[in-house]
């Protein structure tokens, strides 16, 4: 079984961020712009809507082999791997394209837009505060006249949203939270939520462009909407599903205690077969004495409970998390901990980082930092168990039916609702099938193929 709307053949922002919106900008001599994301949804959405500005105010955004007149790097901070990798990247970007205009932005231009202004490699940074302004501060530094699109808008069915088949859309913005290790609320600020009428309006929008699922973000998403006036997540999300036709709805991630009987109703209930049964719930630490230091807002055995409760009321849903091993004051005990947690909710995936200290995090200032060579040994026993755990999951899907939205041809390479990657085997139970991007199918996962489960179509 199949669901096709049609749309420009685009490819996926995750192989190719730049080749998605060229063939929608016509003028030849309109200037290129190559977007680089670092980090989180909460970049990737908003790489989206930069890309979608551009297109908008008359540049291109560049194809495979074209040399851009921009290059925007949007960055993350979270790690000082993730510095580290920003800073390569723009170093990279100056050889490549020594004739382009650097632009940093993102959080790590956010945190110390100086040092990031002081290499040689850049040529303007734009912080996390000015990116509604990007394309206006870029155009004004290049001195150049544009002609927008006709009539303010993208042709319909263009996929303006880089392109892909899943957009990710920004709801809210900022933490209030202030967890010890946590530099995102310096770089993301202050707790606000977009109005839900301009959500509203947003996802029909993709959905006119032809996105079958739109990823909602956000820095902390179960917040959404306490400095709005009668709302929350789960109204908004009533009102996203039933005034717009959004095929496949995903929200990105939640804490423990957001884990509520009325949220999770709209799974059964008004989101029946379009919420996809995924749950991004991040641990950090299984130990009740390191989230306490970490200031989170739950313990180890609350976050199971939040995880039996998420699995009794979505039997089929899919539980990835993130943890953070060898934080400051972290022992043995504590990292044993960790693992038996991780253990008792069977996760799908996790995200594990050893702890990076972050500069103007209070943890930054703790006396008991774990050395390193420890903290690099606890990061891979966890690892090593979330490969098993993975592992497991796949083959536990074996012979289950779901639909993959295929965001890639030749071969189709997509997603189920659940959140494992799909590889498409051999042809039929399409009208079409060299024509599968974009493209809702009803597969059968038959086979492993390493990290991919091989799917038949139904």
């Amino acid at each position: 079984m199949t669901s096709e709307k049609q749309m420009p053949a685009l490819r996926s922002i995750d192989q190719d961020p730049q080749a998605a919106l060229a063939p929608f900008v016509t003028a030849v001599d309109a200037p290129r712009v190559m977007i680089e994301t670092h980090g989180c949804k909460l970049n990737m959405a908003d790489s989206q809507r930069m890309a979608r500005d551009f297109a908008m105010a008359g540049y291109a955004i560049a194809r495979d082999g074209e040399t851009p007149a921009v290059f925007v790097l949007d960055s993350c901070t979270v790690t000082h791997v993730a510095d580290r990798k920003a800073r390569q990247a723009l170093s990279r970007a100056r050889r490549a394209f020594p004739d382009a205009l650097i632009v940093a932005t993102g959080c790590m231009a956010q945190r110390d837009p100086g040092e990031v202004d002081a290499r040689d490699a850049v040529d303007l940074v734009v912080t996390n505060h000015q990116k509604l302004e990007l394309v206006h501060i870029v155009t004004d530094r290049l001195d150049i006249s544009l002609t927008p699109c006709a009539g303010g808008v993208l042709p319909a069915g263009s996929g303006a949203s880089l392109g892909r088949s899943r957009a990710s859309l920004k709801i809210q913005e900022g933490c209030d939270q202030v967890c010890a290790y946590c530099i995102v609320p310096r770089v993301r600020g202050r707790e606000r939520s977009v109005p839900v009428d301009v959500l509203v309006a947003q996802v029909a929008r993709l959905v006119d462009e032809g996105v079958r699922e739109v990823v909602l973000t956000g820095t902390q998403l179960g917040s959404y909407g306490f400095d709005l006036p009668e709302s929350d997540l789960a109204a908004m999300l009533r009102r996203v599903l039933t005034e717009t036709g959004i095929e496949r709805l995903r929200v990105s991630s939640l804490q423990p205690a957001e884990i509520s009987e009325e949220r999770l109703g709209l799974w059964s209930g008004v989101g029946k077969g379009r919420l996809c049964p995924h749950f991004h719930l991040a641990l950090q630490s299984g130990s009740d004495a390191v989230l306490e230091r970490m200031r989170r807002r739950y313990t180890g055995d609350g976050f199971v409970l939040a995880a039996e409760r998420v699995r009794s009321a979505v039997p089929d849903a899919t539980i990835t998390g993130d943890v953070i091993a060898g934080f400051p004051g972290e022992t043995e005990d504590d990292h044993k901990a960790t693992i038996g947690v991780i253990e008792r909710v069977g996760f799908a995936d996790i995200h594990v980082f050893p702890y990076s200290e972050r500069p103007g995090t209070s943890a930054a200032h703790f006396d008991d930092p774990v050395d390193q060579p420890t903290r690099s040994r606890r990061a891979a026993e966890i690892r090593e168990l979330a490969s098993r755990m993975a592992l497991e999951h796949r083959r536990k899907a074996l012979g289950d039916v779901r639909p993959v939205l295929w965001e890639r041809d030749a071969p189709a390479i997509g997603l189920t609702d659940t959140y494992l990657r799909v590889r498409r085997a051999g042809p039929g139970g399409v009208a079409n099938p060299d024509r599968l991007e974009n493209v809702i199918e009803t597969v059968r996962l038959v086979g492993l193929d390493g990290d991919v489960i091989v799917g038949e179509p139904v």
